[in-house]
């Protein structure tokens, strides 16, 4: 019964795949008379020729799916990735159809009409992706599509991990046992079929443990089950695997954006969106000075020094949004600060304030999505109290960073609050893409419309 159970979910999986993979098709047909409509000439068309065109296009996207099929089915699947694989497979398939049919010598002009049909293919696609996973995240919630799912160990990090999945029903893991004493746990490996695991099964202990890790990973394989280790709080470590040459070596902290195509690709985007956003700057600027003159005497720009990259102090520019006083570089900015005037709350809450940091982006001492930069006075504070906490200036400071846009945004009165924005400025260095970018971009563009409690 163990393994039917394993077998139906896998198939449950492999279903959904099919049937989204299935509607990519559906899709493409449903373009492809609407593209040949709009092609030059094609009423000389015979039907050979719509025969090649539309098996050529078909064949394109069975190669596109092959490399970037839908993930939507995983558990835990961001946006960020189904708007990256998305892309690439609509990319794929248009470049492969444009190429082969050349290949072909098909004479017809059709390059631009594959190319509208790839945007609108695209739309569409993205929209049965999100829509797609909105309906299998409501169907976990209500108990179908389950994934049982096994924990060992009390240490915190078990405890995190266990909270992430209870908090979030969507994921669609039903806890299946939770065998808080390892020993116990160790005790009961002598009489394996006592014990009830699920899908998946986690084990955390400490690695001086060995015996006991291999022992369970060894009861998993012949389970069929799933098997991950957790390391205990006191000895994890942020290591990663590298290659010399053939030799396997652990590094820390190693980041996508030690590649200088990647730096390029960032920098590039960065200058453009600057940019952007720094004309509606330009054009608001005589009603912001207005209103910062009216309400509080002083400069229309705050500059304070700030740690970059590096660890290098650089000016990082803001409209000034509080009376001026001496704490400035001292205190963080309070809910009910007084210091505060009242369009410079507004002007805090609706990050009206940040748009100068558009100029520092320009100049290269920020990056559009990064790491907050923080005052000299918290650099030299908590650089003593968070043993990691110079990782996050492995890279540029952004405007906006993945920590502010996963709850870790404002003031930081406990320590806590540091340390869990610094893990998570550590996460989107060792995991940067630019799709990772562009979501954190749209979670932040969100925020503007639906108001943030810690932005004060």
């Amino acid at each position: 019964m163990r393994f039917k159970g394993i077998n139906n979910h896998h198939c449950t999986n492999q279903l959904i795949q099919i049937i989204i993979t299935g509607s990519d098709f559906l899709v493409l047909w449903t373009l492809l008379p609407l593209a040949i409509r709009y092609i030059h000439h094609s009423y000389k068309w015979n039907d050979d020729s719509t025969r090649i065109f539309w098996l050529l296009c078909t064949f394109s996207m069975g190669i596109a799916e092959y490399f970037f099929s839908s993930t939507i089915h995983e558990r835990q699947v961001g946006a960020g990735s189904i708007l990256r694989r998305s892309t690439m497979l609509v990319t794929t398939q248009t470049l492969l159809s444009y190429l082969m049919l050349r290949a072909v010598h098909f004479t017809f002009r059709l390059g631009w009409q594959l190319l509208f049909m790839g945007i609108c293919m695209l739309f569409i696609i993205i929209l049965l992706r999100f829509v797609a996973r909105w309906i299998l995240k409501y169907m976990r919630k209500k108990g179908f599509n389950l994934h049982r799912i096994s924990f060992v160990g009390s240490d915190k990090e078990i405890q995190r991990l266990q909270e992430k999945i209870i908090n979030n029903p969507s994921y669609g893991y039903k806890i299946s046992s939770n065998y808080a004493s390892a020993d116990e746990f160790a005790s009961m490996l002598d009489h394996p079929d006592d014990l009830v695991l699920g899908d998946e099964l986690y084990l955390c202990v400490s690695r001086m443990n060995r015996e006991l890790i291999e022992r369970t990973a060894n009861l998993c394989f012949h389970r069929m089950v799933k098997f991950y280790y957790v390391p205990i709080a006191k000895e994890k470590l942020n290591l990663q695997s590298v290659l010399i040459d053939d030799m396997e070596v652990m590094g820390t902290y190693s980041s996508p954006l030690e590649e200088p195509a990647n730096r390029l690709i960032k920098r590039i985007a960065d200058v453009l969106l600057s940019i952007v956003f720094l004309i509606p700057t330009g054009l608001l600027l005589p009603f912001i000075v207005f209103m910062i003159k009216r309400q509080s005497p002083g400069p229309i720009f705050f500059r304070q020094e700030r740690t970059g990259l590096d660890g290098r102090t650089f000016y990082c520019y803001k409209f000034r949004s509080m009376h001026v006083n001496n704490d400035a570089d001292r205190l963080q900015a309070t809910k009910d600060d007084p210091r505060k005037f009242p369009f410079g709350d507004f002007m805090r809450k609706t990050n009206i304030d940040e748009l100068p940091q558009f100029w520092n982006t320009f100049i290269g001492d920020m990056s559009i999505v990064g790491p907050r930069p923080h005052m000299l006075a918290h650099t030299e504070q908590y650089n003593r109290l968070i043993e990691k906490y110079m990782v996050r200036h492995f890279v540029k400071p952004g405007i906006t960073g993945w920590a502010q846009v996963t709850g870790f945004r404002g003031e930081t009165r406990e320590l806590w609050q540091m340390e869990g924005r610094v893990d998570r400025d550590i996460w989107y260095i060792q995991n940067w893409s630019i799709w990772l970018d562009l979501r954190i971009i749209w979670m932040t563009v969100k925020t503007i419309f639906k108001h943030d409690k810690n932005a004060y």
